[in-house]
């Protein structure tokens, strides 16, 4: 696998993410009422990360939630290996909130078609905005990023794999260019 990003650069995306989503002048406008999204399991890492920064002493507790997108997908039947649910954790609703989606790799658009559809069962968001690491075009669905850490383009068949503590041993982004003879050893 080849390294791509490094822990010190996936911490400089995630600092620019950030600020990306504070320029939003529709989220600056009512801050206060922001709901962040992580699509399991690295968008939940995201989230949790960038929602730690955005939080301002003193005031309420931003709502961060984690949505599990498995049956959602319009992609299980078939090829694809079963995936066990890992559950949605979020304990409020989104009505006329905005909310920040986040991915940590967007490709097709299937996981985030699969991600606004669960959305809407916590309610009906004032706008959605979508953040994710990296955008590596190839896009299936007409879905773009509001926010983007990095724009890659990599071969159709490679895979961006990307590695976020605490769900892996370390920060990383690399490429894998041979995705069907498995995934090398991360965080050399």
């Amino acid at each position: 696998m080849e390294t791509l990003v490094t822990a010190a650069q996936v911490e400089g995306l995630i600092s620019d993410l950030t600020r990306q989503i504070l320029a939003d002048p529709d989220i600056a406008a009512d801050p206060g009422r922001l709901a962040l999204v992580g699509i399991r399991r690295r968008g939940e890492i995201m989230a949790q990360r960038i929602g730690a920064r955005l939080q301002r002493p003193g005031a309420s507790p931003l709502d961060i939630g984690a949505l599990d997108i498995t049956m959602y997908r319009d992609d299980t039947v078939g090829i694809r290996p079963m995936t066990i649910p890992m559950g949605t954790v979020m304990n409020f609703r989104l009505d006329d909130r905005p909310v920040v989606l986040f991915d940590d790799v967007l490709h097709t658009g299937r996981s985030v078609r699969a991600a606004l559809d669960g959305l809407v069962d916590f309610g009906r968001p004032r706008f959605i905005r979508l953040a994710v690491l990296i955008d590596r075009g190839g896009r299936e669905y007409p879905i773009r990023a509001d926010f983007v850490g990095r724009n890659l383009s990599v071969p159709p068949a490679a895979r961006i794999r990307v590695y976020l503590k605490p769900t892996d041993p370390c920060d990383e982004i690399g490429l894998d260019r041979d995705p069907a003879a498995g995934a090398e050893e991360v965080c050399r």
